[in-house]
């Protein structure tokens, strides 16, 4: 990560997209949240956001006209959030303390929406810490995940990034060795799939194949791609793939294309294949991309770049 300026009033900041490599339900809280077991990766696919100081107010622009902008962003939870919660809101009725209590923030869609790869977490994310430069806070990562869970379970791995096993809720993180440069091709249907209406429908007594997480883990520290990509279960899949076959179909093509292991992101409904080398990823998709609009070539990353008002 890299910050070109100390003193800010524009920032522009790569919002990274996440896989799963693996997702195990673990139980059922009282508030109706589902307890997990999973390890997220973060990939090359990412949104810019770009994040510039106001006087007061939260402004968000995007050029995805499917997205609301107003109070219904995540981004907009986020940055209300941090201004509570760091008082530069409180501080802005002083004029001498606080001449900017605001921002506006512009988001430049690239992750596709409601797809399992946690495109509006990494946004918040990117939000959060852009407004900790910005505004010069100086909170640490844990403090800006205990301001992110507010807005959404992903929020805090999509701030730390890389690879990590998450539990609780999802906010629960343990950074795991880097598993990046890693050639990965994601498919994205023509159909969404809704988070809550997975997890409702999930039954942990049905779901019969689990992912092995300690071995998984043992792998990624091994950098053993083939391991990795063998292990790779999201029990989700038993929900999504009922209603929606098509999944098991991207996954065939996928491995008739070359890769080692392919799986279901999050609650669906992308899907994304490993390959045990990029130029493998890269063939594979120039073999699908004329079949599947939405089609992306990426590769496994530690996170992505922050860049000061010089852009």
């Amino acid at each position: 990560m890299k910050v070109r300026k100390n003193t800010l009033e524009r920032i522009r900041l790569e919002a990274h997209a996440k896989i799963n490599l693996s997702l195990d339900v673990t139980g059922r809280l009282e508030n109706g949240y589902h307890t997990l077991q999973m390890i997220m990766q973060t990939i090359s696919l990412c949104d810019e956001v770009i994040l510039e100081k106001t006087l007061e107010g939260i402004e968000i622009i995007c050029d995805d006209p499917d997205l609301p902008c107003d109070e219904r962003n995540i981004c907009h939870r986020a940055a209300k959030e941090f201004f509570e919660r760091t008082g530069i809101a409180r501080n802005g009725s002083d004029k001498t303390c606080q001449k900017y209590t605001g921002v506006r923030i512009d988001i430049k869609k690239r992750i596709p929406a409601a797809a399992g790869l946690a495109g509006g977490s990494a946004d918040a994310a990117a939000v959060l810490k852009g407004l900790n430069i910005l505004y010069r806070i100086g909170l640490d990562l844990r403090g800006l995940a205990e301001i992110g869970v507010r807005c959404g379970a992903d929020v805090p791995f999509c701030l730390y990034g890389g690879t990590c096993l998450a539990e609780g809720i999802g906010e629960k993180l343990t950074r795991l060795p880097s598993f990046s440069g890693v050639g990965v091709v994601v498919i994205v249907p023509e159909f969404s799939v809704s988070t809550e209406w997975v997890y409702r429908n999930y039954s942990m007594n049905d779901c019969k194949k689990h992912p092995d997480t300690s071995t998984l883990i043992t792998a990624i520290k091994a950098g053993d791609i083939e391991k990795v990509a063998r292990g790779m279960v999201n029990v989700l899949e038993s929900v999504t793939v009922v209603k929606y076959p098509e999944i098991n179909d991207i996954k065939l093509a996928l491995r008739k294309s070359g890769a080692m292991g392919t799986l279901m992101s999050g609650s669906g409904p992308s899907v994304f294949g490993l390959f045990e080398a990029p130029g493998k990823a890269r063939d594979a998709f120039e073999e699908l991309k004329n079949r599947y609009k939405r089609i992306y070539l990426v590769s496994t990353t530690d996170g992505g770049e922050i860049y000061g008002e010089n852009f």
